[in-house]
């Protein structure tokens, strides 16, 4: 299964966000990595301030390349704006679902459940992190893993933050996808016209 496995705290740090979770680099080192990080930086162009941004959102969301390309294609065939229908299409990823749900403290935990089929769509184990979910669907824990200390740990220490478009049962440990979310309701610092903009050139 292709995916990031490369240093997390050095990404963190290049664009200066806790997009991998909270990292301790990022207030210990509050500038970017490489040797000449603390120094004077050159005037970026636009292309660069435009690539940085997709670069963002590809790691915040673990995607690669081709995966990013074809949802970026979803989103320009749906209806309205192609920005906003990309981020609402990476939303409706399982791994996501999983992490906002607070079932893992992080996506790429929440990954890790999900490939190592810990977790269940509507009562069947679904080992596929890019699987698209649909609203009404039920995202939920294995019951031989609902004892699992990764799990128990992230429930218990569940923020909260409460999703306008996911609805949890705590006494179940799953939850319903709702709807598609709302631009507004999406918290990550993301400036997805920046992407449109790379992409239409």
């Amino acid at each position: 299964m292709a995916r990031y496995t490369g240093p997390t705290a050095k990404i963190a740090r290049r664009f200066g966000e806790a997009i991998f979770g909270p990292s301790k680099a990022l207030k210990k080192k509050a500038y970017p990595p490489g040797q000449h990080g603390k120094g004077r930086r050159r005037k970026v162009s636009d292309y660069a301030v435009q690539l940085m941004e997709k670069q963002k959102v590809k790691y915040t969301y673990g995607v690669l390349e081709r995966q990013f390309s074809n949802v970026f294609k979803h989103a320009v065939r749906a209806q309205g704006s192609t920005g906003e229908n990309l981020l609402k299409f990476l939303e409706t990823r399982l791994d996501n679902v999983v992490y906002r749900l607070g079932i893992a403290p992080t996506r790429r935990a929440a990954r890790q459940l999900v490939s190592h089929k810990h977790i269940t769509v509507n009562g069947e184990i679904v080992n596929i992190a890019s699987y698209s979910l649909r609203p009404g669907d039920i995202v939920g824990v294995r019951e031989k893993s609902k004892s699992l200390q990764i799990i128990t740990d992230a429930l218990s220490g569940r923020a909260n933050a409460r999703y306008s478009w996911l609805e949890w049962d705590n006494t179940e440990l799953q939850g319903k996808f709702m709807m598609l979310p709302e631009r507004e309701d999406i918290p990550e610092n993301i400036h997805e016209r920046l992407i449109v903009e790379l992409y239409s050139k």
